[in-house]
């Protein structure tokens, strides 16, 4: 019964979900423009629309991204789990979505980095952003893909 409190009256409340601390920094989010507080505060923030492979049904993720000039990076380390995430999943399948930067909506195509293109990304991001460094330290071998956005007018 992992997340569920039973009350007085036998009933059952759910703990928060992860869907509902992201919808919270996703409000956040929009409300200021791209800009949020926490443990966000100050980072490069990109709210990542994706839709599910098998559901089809549409998604969204807040991410932290790397400025990469004319694209984005986006790094699949589920705060160093063992497996990816499912917007990695998601994206894989459909690869052309959008994404909300500040206040403007991009259109994107998303492609998994070539390890040749995937180091230099992420020993960046490990530099910029030590948390990911830790991540990595805690997926059991997984290598956490790089996601590079491309814009595109689609």
């Amino acid at each position: 019964m992992s997340g569920l409190r039973l009350h007085r009256r036998h009933a059952f409340r759910r703990e928060p979900a992860v869907s509902d601390w992201n919808a919270n920094i996703i409000d956040e989010f929009r409300e200021n423009k791209g800009q949020v507080g926490g443990m966000f505060e100050g980072a490069p923030l990109l709210l990542l629309h994706h839709t599910g492979a098998k559901t089809g049904t549409e998604r969204v993720s807040p991410l932290m991204y790397q400025d990469l000039g004319d694209s984005l990076a986006i790094f699949a380390s589920k705060a160093g789990a063992t497996d990816n995430p499912d917007w990695y999943h998601n994206l894989l399948a459909n690869p052309d979505t959008k994404i909300e930067i500040g206040a403007e909506t991009r259109n994107v195509s998303a492609r998994v980095a070539p390890t040749e293109e995937r180091d230099p990304i992420w020993t960046k991001q490990k530099a910029d952003r030590p948390q990911f460094a830790e991540y990595e330290a805690t997926t059991e071998g997984r290598q956490i893909p790089v996601v590079v956005l491309e814009p595109h007018s689609g």
